[in-house]
């Protein structure tokens, strides 16, 4: 206890010597390149904040913003800033116009906000040579854990190279930056909206930046202060029974789908490690690589379809897969490893992963899973592990990222029942710290659950009264 005193203590310490030294956070304008309907009132911009925030005269980095408002709206009052999810991703490329109808423009003023290291940051902690060199391990048939570390050594002698601090990026300064956005812009009244990883990221500008925070909004949300690594073939197994408790109960499909659960764990848990032969061509070309699947691919394909677009699908696949009806699922897998994934920043993915869940997670706990869960023994569910984490060589965030968020700020909370990554209890965890929180808890919906259930919109009703409560008008939907 004493310890973990001393951190607070610490922590809050460092936050007092690097506000002394008194930075002004700026903002540099450039042209907005989204269509921008009439009626609408757009302003493009970068913060421009350090690094570093105890070095503030080091490297400057540049963090890019969309705030766009009607034209009768206020500019300081009743502004909604959302950021997405990852960690890794940028918000702003996934906009390419904003009318007088989008979104949150209904309750006011809406900020589209990047995180530092993604896409369209200045730096962008991109890092290519991973992709590569998991697709050179399918092409020689080679295993791919040493070629992705190799790849991890030279991406971030790259990074030190510039001299850019790896440990900046992290969710500590992220919310500061949406601190210095706020303040810049001078908002007197916000609501932060994030999805998956950023839902705790607001949750973490809520407990270190309360001022002027009207409400949250929180889509599947990730909270910081869970070890994600020691849940993460839980959360995959529940999702999983999920699945398989809704076969059970549709009359419909019972006979095709009899004992799909048992006979789908006893599969995966006999399959073990061997390696089966695949005739692969690559998009693009018409070379025809002999490729070698197992288990990780045939798990992928399943856990893959666990989203609102494929969940009813599930069932059929795994049944196709169980009878040994690989190909066209494993090709599927492959045409994803192979195209890559160039909207994720990898390494500020690894900085924010390395400090503040891998530094935490207990790897004899990880392993505790697959004793239990032998069906999914050997399944890599992130991208992110100790020996990246090893080579990547980030400081740990301080001990209150660890911490619950205790706040009277009202929460809008979305949970799907049959979610992979951020379960239901993610929520519950939040709600339990935060008495002005309210659950949506969606049956048959996967991550990113959203805020509509059977053509009602709860999130307009939270944004008429944070503090009324919801009343669920569908046998899906379930208020807590």
């Amino acid at each position: 206890m004493r310890a973990i005193a001393f951190t607070i203590i610490s922590y809050f310490v460092t936050l007092s010597i690097a506000s002394a030294q008194n930075y002004q956070p700026k903002i540099e304008s450039f042209a907005c390149t989204i269509k921008i309907g009439p009626g609408v009132i757009a302003r493009c911009g970068y913060l421009v904040v350090p690094e570093n925030r105890q070095q503030v005269n080091g490297r400057q980095i540049k963090i890019p913003f969309l705030f766009v408002r009607k034209t009768a709206a206020d500019s300081t009052q009743n502004i909604s800033l959302y950021t997405t999810g990852g960690p890794g991703y940028s918000t702003i490329a996934n906009i390419d116009q904003i009318s007088e109808s989008s979104g949150f423009l209904k309750y006011g003023g809406f900020i589209a906000f990047d995180q530092r290291g993604t896409k369209k940051s200045i730096p962008s902690l991109d890092l290519p040579e991973v992709g590569e060199a998991i697709k050179q391990a399918y092409r020689d048939n080679l295993p791919p854990e040493k070629l992705v570390l190799a790849a991890v050594k030279t991406g971030r002698k790259k990074f030190t190279d510039q001299d850019i601090d790896l440990s900046a990026y992290n969710t500590i300064e992220s919310a500061a930056d949406i601190a210095d956005l706020k303040k810049v812009l001078k908002i007197e009244s916000i609501t932060l909206v994030g999805i998956s990883y950023s839902g705790g990221l607001m949750l973490t500008v809520a407990r270190n930046h309360p001022e002027g925070i009207k409400a949250l909004v929180l889509n599947s949300p990730l909270p910081s202060y869970v070890n994600y690594e020691e849940n993460g073939l839980f959360n995959i197994n529940e999702a999983l029974n999920q699945v398989f408790d809704n076969c059970e109960a549709d009359s419909s499909h019972q006979v095709q789908y009899q004992n799909l659960r048992s006979r789908f764990q006893e599969y995966f848990k006999e399959f073990g490690t061997k390696k089966i032969k695949l005739d692969y061509t690559e998009k693009g070309t018409n070379k025809v690589i002999p490729i070698f699947y197992g288990k990780q691919e045939l798990l992928d394909a399943i856990i893959g379809r666990m989203d609102n677009s494929q969940l009813k699908s599930v069932p059929f696949v795994i049944q196709e897969i169980i009878s040994g009806k690989h190909e066209p699922y494993v090709k599927q897998v492959l045409d994803d490893v192979f195209s890559g994934n160039p909207s994720l920043s990898l390494g500020m993915r690894y900085s924010i992963y390395c400090s503040e869940q891998i530094a935490y997670a207990d790897p004899l706990l990880i392993q505790k899973q697959e004793e239990v869960l032998p069906w999914l023994k050997g399944y890599r569910f992130n991208n992110v592990n100790h020996p990246i984490c090893e080579c990547w060589k980030v400081k740990p965030e301080p001990q209150l990222a660890k911490t619950p968020v205790y706040s009277r700020i009202p929460v809008l909370l979305s949970a799907g029942d049959a979610d992979p990554w951020c379960r239901p209890f993610y929520n519950k965890l939040i709600k339990r710290t935060m008495p002005n929180s309210q659950l949506l808890l969606i049956h048959n919906r996967a991550h990113s659950s959203g805020f509509t259930v059977n053509g009602v919109d709860y999130l307009e009703m939270f944004m008429r009264n944070p503090y009324q409560k919801i009343v669920s008008q569908s046998k899906d939907l379930k208020v807590e």
